[in-house]
Parts: C-alpha cells; sequence; structure tokens
C-alpha cells in the first residue's frame, strides 16, 4: 500500500511539478493585467500564498504596477504601499475598488490620490500593493494587525518577481499611511527575519498608528472614533476571539457588525446617512468603555502595538499637526521613542487638509526620502528637534 502512495505522489509531481510546493510563502498564484491601467505602466492584479498566524496558507490578492515598454536588463526597485483603511469586509479591497487609479486631472506629473505610490512607477520602479487578508480574500481581516499585515506585504514582494514583465528586485522601501502606516512600520520590524533574502533600505509612515491603546483612546473626532472602534471590534471578535459582549448589549454590537460589514471607506467619500446615525448611536453607547483597560481587548492591543526599538532601517515618519484621527502626539512620542532607542529618524509636520490626505500632502518628500534611500545617501536624522 505504501509503495501504491509513494508512486501515486510520483506520478502527481511529474504531471504538476509544481504541486508539492505551490502552497509555500510568496509564491504566485496568478497575474491578471488590470483594466484601467494609466499610460505609462502595466498592472496585474495578483493572487499569492501566505501563511496565517497559524502557519495556514491563505490565497491573498493585490496589485501590482510596473513602467510599460521595453524591460530593463536590471531589476527594478520595488516600492510597497501598505494602504490607509479601506474597510474591513471583504468587498472592501483597494484592488475591487474603481478608485484605485483616482488621480488629480491635469497635474504634471499625475498625482494619484487613492493609491500615491504609482507617483513612483514613472521613476522606474515596481509597486506593489497588497490588500491583505480578509480583503479580496476569503476569511476575517485582522484590522490593525502587525503580524498579518507584515507577512502578506513581504509575500506580495515575493509574488512580484515571478512576474516577468515586471522585473521587480530584491531591493525594496515601505510607504504607508494611516493603518499602512502601522503596516509599514511592522513589515519592517519583520522583514529581516521573515524574509532575509529580501533588502530592505527605508520606511516611510505618514499618521501611523503606534502604540494601539493611545491612538484608540485618542483623536478628537469622537464620532470618528466611534466608528474606527466598530472596525476594530468587528475584525479583532472574528479574529482574535474577543467578545463583542464585553463592549455592550446586543443592540451595540448589531451596531458594531452593521458599520463593518456595510461601509467602505473612500478618501473624498462621506459617510451614508446609515452610517452617520451608527456612528452617533454608537459613540453614545460606549461612553465611559475604554479597550485600553478591558481584556483581552486590551492585550491585543499591546500585542499589536509598533515597537520603536525594532526597525534597523532609517524611517521617515509624517504626521498632520491638524490631525483628528491619529493623534499627532501619539506618533510623536513614537519616533522620541525610535530615536532613544538610537534609530534613524526623519519626522516631517505635513502641511495639508488632515488625516485623509497625509500620503498625498506628504508624497513629494516622502519619494525623493526613498530615492536616496536607493541611491546609499546618508539618511538624515531629525531626533534633536522631534
Amino acid at each position: 500500500m505504501r509503495n501504491l502512495l509513494v508512486a501515486a505522489a510520483s506520478a502527481v509531481a511529474l504531471l504538476f511539478p509544481s504541486a508539492l510546493y505551490a502552497q509555500r510563502p510568496g509564491t504566485l498564484i496568478s497575474a491578471t493585467p488590470a483594466a484601467g491601467a494609466p499610460a505609462g505602466m502595466q498592472v496585474w492584479s495578483i493572487h499569492y500564498w501566505s501563511p496565517d498566524e497559524q502557519g495556514r496558507m491563505q490565497d491573498l490578492t493585490g496589485m501590482v504596477a510596473a513602467p510599460s515598454g521595453t524591460a530593463p536588463r536590471s531589476a527594478r526597485p520595488v516600492l510597497a504601499w501598505t494602504h490607509g483603511t479601506w474597510g474591513v469586509a471583504r468587498q472592501c479591497a483597494p484592488s475591487l475598488s474603481p478608485s484605485f487609479f483616482d488621480s488629480n486631472p491635469g497635474t504634471a506629473p499625475t498625482t494619484f490620490t487613492a493609491t500615491p505610490a504609482l507617483d513612483a512607477v514613472a521613476s522606474g520602479y515596481v509597486v506593489v500593493a497588497p490588500d491583505y487578508p480578509g480583503l479580496g480574500s476569503a476569511g476575517v481581516h485582522p484590522y490593525l494587525g502587525g503580524v498579518p499585515a507584515a507577512r502578506s506585504t513581504l509575500d506580495a514582494i515575493r509574488a512580484a518577481q515571478a512576474i516577468p514583465g515586471a522585473m521587480a528586485g530584491k531591493r525594496f522601501a515601505l510607504w504607508g499611511a494611516s493603518q499602512g502606516g502601522h503596516a509599514a512600520l511592522w513589515t519592517a520590524q519583520l522583514a529581516a527575519s521573515y524574509a532575509p533574502e529580501l533588502s530592505l533600505v527605508g520606511v516611510a509612515a505618514a499618521a501611523p498608528p503606534t502604540d494601539l491603546i493611545a491612538n484608540l483612546r485618542g483623536g478628537d473626532d469622537p464620532s470618528i472614533r466611534a466608528f474606527l472602534t466598530a472596525f476594530t471590534a468587528y475584525s479583532w471578535s472574528g479574529y482574535y476571539g474577543a467578545p463583542l459582549a464585553s463592549l455592550g448589549k446586543q443592540q451595540t454590537q448589531m451596531i458594531i457588525t452593521r458599520l463593518a460589514q456595510n461601509n467602505c471607506v473612500g478618501i473624498d467619500s462621506k459617510p451614508k446617512l446609515g452610517a452617520m446615525i451608527g456612528m452617533v448611536m454608537l459613540r453614545n453607547r460606549l461612553t465611559g468603555v475604554d479597550l485600553g483597560t478591558i481584556q483581552p481587548w486590551a492585550g491585543i492591543a499591546r500585542t499589536n502595538s509598533v515597537d520603536p526599538a525594532a526597525i534597523t532601517v532609517p524611517m521617515l515618519v509624517a504626521q498632520n499637526p491638524k490631525d483628528v484621527i491619529v493623534s499627532p502626539a501619539v506618533t510623536r512620542t513614537y519616533a522620541r521613542a525610535a530615536c532613544a532607542a538610537g534609530k534613524t529618524v526623519e519626522w516631517i509636520d505635513i502641511v495639508g487638509k488632515g488625516h485623509p490626505t497625509s500620503a498625498q500632502d506628504s508624497a513629494a518628500a516622502t519619494l525623493q526620502w526613498i530615492s536616496d534611500r536607493f541611491a546609499g545617501k546618508i539618511a538624515p536624522s531629525d531626533c534633536g528637534s522631534i
């Protein structure tokens, strides 16, 4: 019987030589040309394998963009874009959104609003934009989950290297805003241990949540804070098993669930009337509720906060002092702690509308900083003045 099983396995390997290895982390499953790609670039919608925190392989999704035309002889530098909050439901994946390629008309060069990293394609970069687990793919999205975001990003970079037309190299930089700033910093923390064959040159984060307990408590807009608490509570309940019952009675749980399941976020879009009503109701019902003092919520928040001492590459941290969603004081505290740990940190005070446009408003300076890191220039430090 054993010999029959061995023979059968050998036959499968001959017929399908990749079958035994297809689910390795970072293996590309498919790359399909994406509709609506802007002029000057080729874009693929990708599926790839990446493990969850229990080691089970997931079919994840994302986008890869590269310059069009003749491929260069040498590999292109990679910029991994980790997106901000688009929602926590499967349908909220950036790769599924018609807004993915949105840009400011009439600008030269084109300025992309929903995915600012696409500006780098014109300079010869490959841009890798993972959706994260549970967005565009099966399963629960682990909102602000550090390890899942980092693994999905690093495996998307690996998968991009298997697209012949992309010519993606192993040297990469990270850039993210809001939720994506948190994801970028976490990816930088895990890069050397999880994907040692890749070479990280630097990480840029705009308005990143860092100390999640402080971030959940902070923010000057209580309605938006309630809305994001709904995303967090729904996600952590489904992914980590935290009980919604510890946050309120059945109607409170229903409001949390409906806000999370029925709302995707756009940069310039206003919440629907039902969402606005739900935010006000939830805001009132969560009065006096502090996730930082309730277990297991507090423990989950601590586990997924960013360690200011864990990143070994240069950092760029950008923050709008008028931000009412991610507390500027919390971000500054993180940057100062990283400096105290001996890290190299450049700080940008963003001038702009506020939180939603943090990446756009700091894009020019960020892309120049990233270019300098690939060029091997000494990274500047603002640690004496943050």
